[in-house]
């Protein structure tokens, strides 16, 4: 156990999928997983361990925001032993070609601030998403026609951003879309040697201001979680 994560030792399979929300972690583990028991609900973060087509997986939410994240993918990494992590989220589209309810695979993420940069000091450090799966997802969304699009995003630590200038900035250099959580998950696996990625599924849209209706949602992340799955044991 650790302080956020109530986990025994050998509850967590060494591939995890980290949904922000952890009643999207439940519905996911009760939909894709084989055998999915609850191994985690301290502070109401569910999470939970199964296995897909033979293969150990845990989904454990992340809760909204780096800070959050890292706290988890912390614990994940150094406690239990997790080597490959995936985030599996919402994001809102900033550019024409990116439709709602398309996917995006974040190559990178840009940002103002995560809670590693006082490591970085002066440095702007990259942080980048593991080949091998960047790779793989792609092909697998390929393979389940599903329109995808690969390339540079944007984690905000801030929901509410006010700064028109800086969206504006971001669109005319081809941000693909914004989230609040990638830039530190490929931070932390980069300091820990591990393999990480983000598959996002565009739930609304910065410019046209479009929405995926609630009851819509569903299918759309289902094949996120798929392209995910796919990736991490090809």
């Amino acid at each position: 156990m650790t302080v956020h994560i109530g986990a025994k030792p050998g509850e967590i399979a060494e591939t995890v999928l980290l949904p922000g929300d952890p009643y999207r972690a439940r519905w996911a583990a009760e939909t894709f997983l084989t055998d999915a028991r609850l191994v985690n609900e301290v502070r109401g973060m569910l999470g939970y361990t199964g296995t897909w087509r033979g293969h150990p997986v845990t989904i454990h939410g992340s809760g909204m925001g780096m800070p959050s994240l890292s706290i988890y993918v912390n614990e994940l990494i150094r406690d239990y032993g997790a080597q490959t992590l995936i985030r599996i989220g919402s994001a809102g589209g900033m550019q024409d070609r990116v439709k709602v309810r398309d996917v995006v695979l974040a190559m990178s993420a840009c940002s103002l601030s995560t809670p590693s940069r006082g490591i970085f000091r002066e440095l702007n450090f990259a942080p980048t998403a593991d080949f091998g799966l960047l790779k793989a997802a792609w092909q697998a969304a390929e393979a389940l026609g599903v329109p995808t699009h690969a390339g540079q995003i944007y984690s905000s630590d801030v929901f509410y951003d006010e700064r028109d200038d800086l969206q504006a900035a971001m669109q005319r250099h081809g941000v693909l879309c914004v989230e609040m959580e990638t830039a530190e998950l490929y931070t932390l696996a980069a300091r820990h040697g591990r393999r990480a990625l983000s598959v996002l599924t565009i739930s609304d849209h910065l410019l046209t201001g479009e929405a995926l209706p609630s009851d819509q949602r569903e299918r759309s992340f289902g094949d996120m979680v798929e392209i995910a799955l796919t990736a991490a044991f090809a």
